[in-house]
């Protein structure tokens, strides 16, 4: 088992950070995906406090107070249940499916069973029910973090990454082979978490691996088809994610081989705050601004000078966020291959700047005026 804070700070990090920005970002993008309304946008205005009430619970569980743990749960629970029937509800109005609706089908279901197994564990991590922590793990990450970030992210590419890059005649079948055979290694892994058996769990390992290369093939083809060939701010941090992507596959395939537990560690390190972090980040950039000018400016377009979107984009500051995040990333994968605590207190700080550099540009482009 992992040490109890460092639970803590990934859950910290993938529900309040990753799984709260996807979460908002779904009640802006579903009726652009699915086009069709939402069948209730107003329940989103209950699940982020409920996400947070929960996330906050459980990480003070899991750092002394180990009841609060499936009460936290609980809230997390019913937050994601939330959004799960309110997504399915969604789907359920639309006619033709395609290939981005399918994969945020599977990924809402995967998430649905992430979040009970996650429940079950906290129940017995709190000493309620009698259960083999250990043996449910992989399937809670997988479902949850393959099943679910992943796959949401795969599906959600071959819509933003060509609106934003202006790509055009690529081809979609790479993607639709990553995202069955990434969703069929989810479910690999989970039957292995609950049968015990390692042959299955390892067929689904080389199943995520090849789906996820094939995944990065399809980006390639995006990115050498696009139009703007622009590096801007939303190109660099898209380009270092999925650096840290590829650097993740690598250090976990080295791992089956030689099973030195640092290169897990730092390969999920890099598939956490390498790909996830700089994926959402650089989207941060180009979705806030929009929100922003459309809530704002929009109105008085005709009327009086209105900012361009790059205005209110805080570029240096955003570059700085930029170098300061990647530098940590890659140092502190760098002290958890070579165990060693200076250097990862040094890489700490390098994210730290980071961090606040993020909080700042956020509420820049938020208040611009």
């Amino acid at each position: 088992m992992l040490d109890t804070k460092i639970l803590s700070f990934v859950h910290l990090f993938l529900l309040g950070f990753v799984m709260m920005t996807i979460f908002g970002a779904m009640a802006q993008l579903v009726p652009v995906v699915l086009e069709v309304g939402h069948f209730g946008v107003e329940l989103f205005y209950a699940i982020w406090p409920l996400l947070g009430i929960g996330t906050i619970m459980m990480a003070f569980g899991f750092v002394g107070y180990p009841t609060l743990l499936p009460f936290g749960g609980t809230v997390v629970l019913i937050a994601m249940m939330i959004f799960v029937m309110e997504i399915f509800l969604t789907i359920k109005k639309v006619k033709k499916f395609n290939l981005v609706i399918s994969s945020m089908l599977m990924a809402n279901i995967f998430l649905f069973f992430g979040v009970i197994f996650g429940l079950v564990m906290a129940l017995g991590y709190a000493g309620m029910v009698n259960i083999d922590i250990n043996a449910l793990l992989k399937g809670h990450v997988f479902l949850v973090i393959v099943g679910y970030i992943v796959v949401t992210i795969m599906g959600l590419s071959v819509v933003l990454l060509p609106m934003f890059g202006l790509s055009h005649g690529f081809s979609k079948k790479p993607l639709e082979i990553s995202v069955a055979l990434v969703s069929i290694a989810v479910i690999c892994v989970v039957l292995s978490s609950l049968s015990g058996a390692a042959l299955l769990g390892y067929g689904g390992y080389t199943l995520a691996s090849v789906g996820l290369l094939i995944y990065f093939y399809f980006i390639y083809t995006i990115h050498k088809t696009r139009a703007r060939k622009e590096i801007d701010i939303y190109a660099k941090s898209l380009l270092f994610a999925y650096f840290s992507l590829i650097t993740s596959l690598a250090l976990a395939l080295v791992y089956l081989g030689i099973s030195y537990e640092p290169l897990l560690l730092a390969s999920a390190w890099m598939m956490f705050f390498g790909f996830f972090a700089f994926v959402i980040t650089g989207h941060m950039y180009k979705i806030i601004p929009f929100l922003v000018w459309f809530e704002r400016f929009s109105p008085l377009v005709g009327k009086q000078k209105v900012p361009m979107l790059a205005d209110m984009l805080p570029t240096k500051s955003a570059s700085a966020q930029l170098l300061f995040g990647a530098l940590g990333v890659i140092v502190i994968a760098a002290a958890i291959l070579l165990q060693e605590g200076v250097l990862l207190k040094a890489g700490a700080s390098f994210l730290l700047m980071g961090a606040l550099a993020l909080v700042r540009n956020v509420f820049y482009m938020i208040n611009y005026k």
